[in-house]
């Protein structure tokens, strides 16, 4: 660490409040800025320069701004081992060989933050941090390699987009692993968009565009002007995180855990604790916008021009949509907004990966996305309360989209009802009300915390999953199907293909008990397969049919 470098940031945390290394993050993500005017000002014709200036910056904030020398030794472990899996490495295993390693290489790092318990320290493990973003990023890389190897007859659209013919050169893959803009804490993207970013190809203009609608560029530049669009994301970034601060003075976990908490009404203890979660997420609203800034006055947030505006779009790298989050009026729009290219990943490198070819998803790809997303977050209880509780939530928001909502709609489901504006404000509702208890171990981590929390407010979202639950399993659910077709409308359903393209947002499964019901199918078939082939076996039932669904989960863990 550079002496003396730390004297501001003393200064000034204890003027905030903040820690000295919160205050250090912040400072990064608002340097990145000019250091990204810069990065895009470098010859376009001479890739190499951008690369050692990425590369500079990176290490200047790694050990001249934080001394996290055992953070690079991280960061070179994951790129190295990855780099050269993917290099060496053929035939069918090699992204899982690359996955399970990446992997367990950061879970070994989330085990010592845990032990480490410092959650205003920054260190290059904590949540969405440089080796979470990483092990998105090289992950997708081991899969990009793989299917570069693979005739382009066997790969759908988005693999033909992102497969690599060719391994980078290293001097190109430390760049695209230490990316400063986004390095402490994304936006994750993968090789092949650095590719394009770093050679400008990302910029060409399709033949036959409109002069006046091209994007406009400077001088010899190929990268169209991102200034204005940067700095609205960083003012509004920055706008984030000064109500962070002023919030979490007056919202926070000392006060939902202290006794003054229970002080208080039950409708006041549940509007703290949604708006504990709200303060919770400003901070990532905050950090999230800073960094996309950063990314778009450096080219890569560009994502083409709309062809019915004729504006560039600049939201490649988007990874939060707040006003998507706090309009929610149901479990997936709130899910949908959060951490969008994390959803991204687990979608096309772990949902779609896990599929046969020629199938639907099932059982295997939800249960194997979430695991993913769990272990990726790290081992507090709270993140698996919160991811199990969560999954829950999903299958009863689909139950009532389903067979409660087509009642406040017209009889062909096209035009709302009059009484359809009482069915919104209740869903908000109900899902700000579920989210934020639902959500409050994801804060608290660990499990005495959120099972204390969770009492003081007499588990009202678990009360109501269960009501929920068995409602829809009883003959309620058949008279509402009965009430719905006489109304001459069929209740709303997906067709598969929509099944297979709602994937389990962050993880979570769609649906926990069509899963279920899955894999108790997959045993039946697997069995009934072997007795057309004359081998003696029997449909097995009861505590046999659940030992063979274990076996079988177990199975493709395993693998």
């Amino acid at each position: 660490m550079l002496p003396y470098i730390n004297i501001p940031f003393e200064y000034a945390a204890s003027v905030t409040g903040a820690s000295v290394d919160e205050l250090k993050l912040i400072f990064s993500f608002l340097l990145s800025y000019p250091l990204a005017g810069l990065l895009k000002r470098l010859p376009d014709a001479k890739p190499w320069q951008k690369n050692v200036f990425i590369i500079t910056v990176s290490l200047f904030y790694l050990v001249g701004l934080f001394d996290l020398w055992t953070g690079i030794r991280t960061l070179l472990v994951s790129s190295i081992g990855a780099y050269f899996i993917a290099a060496y490495v053929h035939g069918p295993f090699m992204p899982w060989i690359g996955f399970v390693f990446l992997m367990g290489h950061m879970s070994i790092s989330h085990v010592y933050r845990q032990r480490a318990a410092a959650p205003g320290h920054v260190d290059i493990t904590e949540p969405e941090g440089a080796q979470m973003v990483l092990v998105m990023k090289l992950t997708a890389f081991c899969w990009n390699v793989q299917d570069g190897r693979l005739p382009e007859k066997d790969l759908v659209a988005f693999q033909k987009e992102r497969a690599l013919r060719q391994l980078p050169s290293v001097l190109d893959f430390a760049a695209y692993v230490l990316f400063f803009p986004s390095l402490f804490i994304g936006p994750s993207f993968d090789y092949v968009e650095y590719h394009r970013w770093i050679d400008t190809t990302m910029f060409t203009v399709p033949a036959g565009t409109d002069p006046l609608k091209a994007p406009q560029t400077r001088k010899k530049r190929k990268i169209p002007r991102s200034g204005t669009p940067a700095m609205i994301k960083a003012i509004g970034g920055l706008a984030w995180i000064f109500l962070f601060l002023k919030f979490s003075a007056w919202y926070n976990t000392d006060l939902v855990l202290g006794d003054q908490y229970m002080k208080f009404g039950f409708i006041r203890r549940v509007w703290i604790l949604e708006m504990l979660g709200f303060t919770t997420r400003l901070k990532y609203y905050g950090v999230w916008t800073l960094t996309e800034g950063a990314c778009i006055l450096s080219g890569l947030g560009y994502n083409g021009v709309d062809v019915k505006t004729g504006k560039v779009q600049w939201d490649r790298l988007q990874n939060v949509d707040p006003w998507g989050i706090e309009s929610a009026q149901n479990t997936r729009a709130y899910l949908e907004g959060w951490n969008m290219n994390t959803n991204h990943w687990l979608r096309n490198y772990m949902y779609l990966r896990v599929t046969p070819k020629g199938k639907k998803p099932g059982f295997r790809a939800s249960l194997a996305t979430f695991v993913t997303s769990a272990f990726w977050h790290g081992f507090y209880p709270g993140y698996y309360l919160t991811f199990v509780l969560a999954a829950f939530l999903q299958t009863i928001a689909k139950n009532f989209r389903r067979h409660v909502r087509p009642f406040f709609l017209t009889s062909d489901g096209q035009h709302p009802t009059p009484y359809k504006r009482y069915y919104d404000v209740l869903s908000y509702l109900t899902t700000q009300a579920a989210f934020c208890f639902t959500t409050a171990p994801f804060v608290l981590l660990t499990l005495p915390a959120s099972l204390l929390v969770w009492s003081r407010v007499y588990f009202y979202t678990i009360i109501g999953v269960v009501a929920s639950m068995a409602f829809f399993s009883s003959p309620g659910k058949v008279w509402l199907i009965k009430k719905l077709n006489e109304r001459g409308r069929p209740r709303i359903s997906r067709s598969a293909s929509q099944e297979s393209i709602n994937h389990p947002l962050m993880g979570l499964p769609d649906d926990p008990s069509k899963d279920v019901d899955e894999a108790v199918q997959e045993v039946r078939q697997e069995v009934q397969a072997r007795m057309r082939k004359g081998s003696q076996v029997r449909m097995p039932t009861g505590t046999d049919m659940k030992r063979a669904v274990e076996e079988k989960l177990e199975k493709k863990n395993s693998h």
